[in-house]
């Protein structure tokens, strides 16, 4: 009978918050099974100093663990979905995916300006991002804006904030609420403004293809409006074959039975943009992802990929 359950997990504080909250269900549902932190760094915990852009793909924040548990050094990692391939290695599968915390963006103003929101910025402001696909939608709201690149974990990111001269910052809202950082937040954006990152606010626990005792016990944690929504998403972004070189935004959710599926593709700089929906059977997930992301192919989001893949291989012709 199993008696101990390892969980590898990142040491950085949100990703800490992701996996005791993921310790702490255990010990409601199970109060006689151990669970064990197991602290593994990555190779994007690492690199600090260059755009995520230019250094890789997801598999950054992730590859390391599933060494680990490929290796059986650990029974399952817990990961923030958005950072997990849409392809995961062989002898891997999500084992469950948590109920989402909000899936918007944040706008945080620097302490000594105090703007309101995006909207009362004034022209040539400063705003910092890590993500491509936010610098390419807020480009597309405020093409006037100047965006600077920015890294490190949330606490990291808000004290460069405050020490610099910049007129703001742009994150997700569920790592600021798990991490306590509710104050800060200055304006809650709308998804009509700037589409989440795939997966964006769930929690994905990786575990290996046949643990069927973990899949067991990790069936209570799964729940299915994410499950099928983040389905929906993942789907898309594989078939776009996008990463985190690729502006792709998409949100999916569950209203009355119904799946609903809104997407963006955009050039680097905002000026080209494809936006598109769908909706249907939340059991079609996966299918809806995939028709979306045809649909906006062939609405013109071919050419975009195409030009930004160009750009980061100018080398290669095929």
């Amino acid at each position: 009978m199993l008696q101990k359950i390892r969980i590898g997990t990142r040491s950085s504080a949100l990703a800490l918050w992701q996996s005791n909250f993921i310790k702490d269900q255990f010990a409601l549902k199970y109060p006689d099974l151990g669970v064990e932190l197991i602290h593994i760094k990555t190779k994007g915990d690492k690199i600090l100093d260059a755009p995520l852009s230019k250094i890789g793909d997801k598999g950054l924040f992730t590859k390391e663990l599933e060494n680990a548990l490929l290796d059986d050094r650990i029974d399952l990692a817990v990961h923030s979905l958005k950072d997990l391939t849409t392809t995961l290695p062989d002898g891997l599968t999500l084992g469950a995916v948590t109920e989402r915390e909000d899936i918007r963006d944040v706008f945080i103003t620097h302490p000594l300006k105090n703007y309101n929101g995006i909207e009362e910025l004034p022209e040539g402001a400063i705003v910092a991002t890590g993500s491509l696909r936010r610098r390419c939608q807020l480009l597309a709201f405020r093409p006037d804006l100047s965006i600077q690149d920015i890294r490190g974990n949330i606490n990291t990111r808000i004290q460069k904030l405050d020490d610099s001269n910049w007129d703001g910052m742009m994150l997700a809202s569920a790592g600021l609420l798990r991490m306590g950082w509710h104050e800060r937040m200055t304006q809650v954006i709308d998804p009509k403004i700037i589409l989440p990152a795939v997966g964006q606010g769930a929690l994905g626990v990786e575990i290996r293809e046949y643990d069927d005792t973990m899949k067991e016990l990790l069936a209570p944690f799964n729940d299915y409006n994410t499950r099928q929504a983040t389905t929906a998403e993942r789907a898309l972004l594989k078939q776009l074959e996008g990463g985190c070189q690729i502006p792709i935004g998409a949100w999916a959710r569950i209203d009355d039975d119904k799946l609903y599926l809104d997407a963006v593709v955009g050039s680097l700089d905002g000026s080209s943009i494809v936006r598109g929906k769908i909706s249907g059977n939340p059991e079609d997930a996966a299918d809806l992802g995939v028709k979306l992301a045809d649909d906006l192919l062939a609405d013109g989001a071919d050419k975009i990929l195409a030009a930004i893949r160009q750009t980061e291989n100018p080398a290669t012709n095929d």
